[in-house]
């Protein structure tokens, strides 16, 4: 969260310097830059705001919890970017092409631009930082893609957008004052709500798989087969089913295979046993319900996806795992 709290820092310093840069050179880049700095303010609230409503204890109505919260106002974002940000970008920039007027005070423009420019650069340096203690060896667009909490992706792609929002916005005020034309500073303009328009398109879509609910990742879902497996008295796993009910906790559900030998009272420890181990290996596995059952090939539907995450054991596996006979 170091991430989102620097950001709200530099972007309400950010709005109040546009605002005022704008009341003194007319400039509908620097209305559409300020207007941009302002959503992503309130961004950052609803994401602090989301972060807290999320660690409510959980209750009878909400079992596993609140921690999709933080997705549900991480998908606000995206509304907030788009119909804010984007969408006013636009029509100020169509406002100002139809009815072009004169930039005032470029120079001041420059200035706020410059500093603006230093502050959000300030921000995406917090967040990289953050980030890469998290992405390992990923690229960005995976760590995006594949990160299970909202915020940071949010926070980095604000950011980026921000700075190339600046560019658009330092060409519509120079090619203005320059030209003397100032359908330069619609078109500046224009460029920012485009630019904000694919950026919460892009959030919207990483959310709302999000809100949908995702799986473990690859490597995670990994460790909990080895830990399930690992034990002297589950033979395989048939089916694995995970599901992220919040960044930071996970339901593991799973069909393992048991000896057709076991009493009741050695299944049931033996799943004892299995899910210490699993929560040991995958500490946000925070419910796990496992069901135990006789491995059938035969029945295996191979179309399944779980089938994939949870292959069937090899015959040298089985034979290791296979109870003894006196």
């Amino acid at each position: 969260m170091k991430a989102v709290f620097a950001a709200l820092a530099a972007n309400l310093g950010i709005a109040v310097a546009k605002f005022v840069a704008f009341l003194l050179s007319g400039s509908a880049s620097m209305l559409a830059e300020a207007v941009h700095s302002l959503a992503d303010t309130g961004n950052e609230l609803l994401l602090i705001i989301g972060r807290g409503r999320s660690n409510r204890p959980r209750s009878e109505e909400h079992p596993f919890g609140f921690g999709r919260e933080r997705y549900f106002y991480g998908f606000v974002v995206s509304v907030m970017l788009f119909t804010v940000g984007a969408t006013f970008s636009v029509y100020q920039g169509v406002h100002k092409i139809v009815s072009p007027e004169q930039v005032h005070s470029p120079w001041v423009d420059y200035g706020v631009l410059a500093l603006s420019a230093v502050l959000e650069a300030f921000s995406l340096r917090t967040g990289v930082r953050e980030a890469n203690q998290l992405r390992g060896d990923r690229g960005w667009g995976t760590f995006i893609r594949r990160a299970k909490a909202p915020e940071l992706p949010v926070v980095l792609l604000e950011d980026t957008a921000a700075l190339f929002g600046l560019l658009f916005a330092f060409a519509g005020v120079a090619l203005s004052a320059v030209t003397g034309d100032g359908r330069w500073d619609g078109a500046g303009s224009l460029g920012i709500g485009a630019l904000l328009a694919v950026a919460a398109a892009i959030v919207a879509v990483e959310t709302k798989s999000l809100l949908i609910g995702e799986s473990a990742s690859t490597e995670m879902q990994r460790m909990i087969l080895a830990a399930l497996e690992e034990g002297p008295g589950i033979m395989q796993v048939i089916h694995l089913r995970t599901v992220h009910v919040g960044p930071d906790s996970l339901l593991v559900a799973g069909k393992i295979a048991v000896h057709e030998t076991d009493s009741a009272a050695q299944v049931a420890a033996d799943i004892n046993a299995a899910e210490k181990r699993v929560r040991t290996a995958v500490p946000i596995a925070t419910t796990i319900y496992l069901e135990p059952d006789i491995y059938r090939p035969a029945l295996a539907d191979q179309t399944d996806p779980s089938i994939q995450a949870a292959p069937p054991a090899s015959p040298a596996s089985r034979a290791a795992t296979a109870p003894k006979t006196p």
